[in-house]
């Protein structure tokens, strides 16, 4: 016997059936006619092959079959009852599993150091971080939130951004006193250049400097390819070479002394951070928790710089869609 959804309409009107005692109480409490309630009995008997009540003017009783049949679907109407509850419930309170995909660079800047906060807040919540440096197929992978840098491409995915920050060049003090410091991005095909791999297409990405509307693509090279940007930005302080970054999060190293800014007038390119969840109509009260969460730990982040208001009426539309969409 193949499934029929009235199947399951029949199921619920002949509890309230049982539960009434007769036709027109049970009526009465589904918002049907007594007329109604008489038809979806009969086309549930005509659907399961047996006569399941026996009619009388003033009560209706379960026959054998109808009460055999009856005592095995209640507790699966019950146990649809209870699964309504908790999607309710996952609706409305954060608790469960949630599982998030992160950058790692804002795994190590933004999540950890907060972390202990939003755990505390939500005791009945478990939560795995994955930290990987692409997006991944979301729903396959069952995970609720992701956060990358860079466009979004086009998805059933939902997109939220989080910020937007400068692209900007930098390098060791050391390796400038070495090798010279490049006045002109064109220059830097004399130097030593640490690419990042990107992790859609596998091939470093290409380097690019935005000035006053104006774009100068830069065809970098370099022994060394990372995958991962704090590792590579150790290596620009160890005076291995000259690094292309996103700014967010760069500046306690220039604070230190540890790296120098270069090209400062050929950083108007900005790049994106946006949270991703799958599509639905209200996500569950988790997620929208830790979409908040997160928010709100971009915008206290001390590693936070506020474009100033020229430089923000200069910025691009199309800079960010130029680069890759999972940087």
């Amino acid at each position: 016997m193949t499934f029929d959804s009235r199947l399951l309409s029949g199921i619920g009107v002949l509890a309230a059936v049982v539960e009434a005692g007769n036709f027109v109480k049970a009526a009465g409490a589904l918002g049907l006619t007594p007329s109604g309630v008489s038809r979806a009995i009969a086309r549930l008997e005509a659907r399961v092959g047996v006569r399941l009540l026996d009619r009388t003017p003033r009560a209706v009783s379960l026959t054998d079959e109808g009460r055999r049949f009856h005592a095995q679907v209640l507790p699966l109407l019950g146990g649809l009852e209870d699964a309504a509850t908790e999607a309710a419930g996952a609706a409305n309170a954060v608790q469960g599993r949630l599982r998030v995909n992160v950058d790692p660079w804002i795994a190590r800047l933004v999540l950890a150091p907060r972390l202990q906060s939003f755990m505390g807040a939500y005791p009945d919540l478990s939560l795995e971080i994955l930290v990987r440096d692409r997006l991944g197929d979301m729903i396959a992978e069952g995970v609720d939130v992701a956060v990358r840098f860079g466009e979004p491409e086009p998805s059933t995915l939902i997109a939220r951004k989080l910020l937007d920050t400068r692209i900007i060049a930098c390098a060791a003090p050391s390796y400038l006193a070495r090798r010279g410091r490049p006045e002109h991005p064109k220059e830097l095909v004399h130097h030593d250049c640490l690419m990042y791999r990107d992790p859609v297409t596998g091939r470093p990405f290409p380097w690019e400097f935005h000035r006053r509307g104006r774009v100068v693509e830069v065809e970098a090279d370099g022994r060394l390819v990372f995958n991962e940007l704090a590792t590579k930005l150790t290596a620009c302080a160890a005076g291995l070479g000259i690094a292309q970054t996103v700014e967010f999060g760069v500046e306690p190293l220039f604070a230190a002394g540890e790296l120098v800014q270069i090209l400062k007038d050929w950083a108007e390119e900005r790049f994106p951070l946006y949270a991703y969840h799958p599509s639905r109509n209200l996500p569950p009260a988790k997620v929208r928790a830790f979409l908040d969460f997160l928010l709100e730990s971009v915008a206290a982040s001390p590693l936070r710089r506020r474009p100033t208001r020229a430089s923000a009426d200069r910025r691009g539309k199309a800079a960010g869609a130029r680069r890759s969409k999972a940087r």
